[in-house]
């Protein structure tokens, strides 16, 4: 699949680090760097637009290595970029941390995921089909 893209950072275009990466990492497009202290959050720009083709989404995610070795998170993970969206990607990085954390220009902040989709049709009843879980919720299902 081919996906559309404006690149107005002076980064390279995102791209899959492996042949089996699910994810390209998205990178900070900054004029300055910026320092996250704990618990602060940030619109982190990427100077990146792209087009989808219709029943696809973008999913930006957290990088693993930032979110365990430093606590930073993407905070609306996952962030989800639909097709009609044409303006500049952002992503939005919290610290979790108790340490702050600088981010410059150039820095590998999160990953973007392409992924189809479907389109349901709610369909308004009275009653759903029993299953074995019934309302059970959260933790119902145990940890063993």
């Amino acid at each position: 699949m081919k996906v559309k893209i404006i690149n107005n950072s002076n980064n390279p275009l995102p791209s899959y680090e492996t042949v089996f990466s699910a994810g390209m990492d998205l990178r900070a497009f900054l004029s300055d760097d910026i320092t996250l202290k704990p618990f602060e959050r940030y619109l982190v720009p990427t100077g990146l637009h792209i087009e989808l083709p219709s029943g696809f989404e973008a999913q930006v995610r957290p990088r693993s290595g930032l979110a365990y070795k430093h606590g930073i998170s993407v905070l609306n993970t996952p962030g989800t970029i639909d097709a009609d969206y044409r303006g500049e990607i952002k992503v939005i990085l919290v610290n979790l941390s108790t340490s702050e954390y600088k981010i410059k220009s150039g820095d590998r902040i999160a990953q973007m995921v392409i992924s189809k989709h479907e389109r349901a049709v709610l369909e308004l009843v009275e009653d759903l089909n029993n299953t074995k879980r019934g309302e059970g919720g959260f933790g119902h299902t145990g940890t063993k």
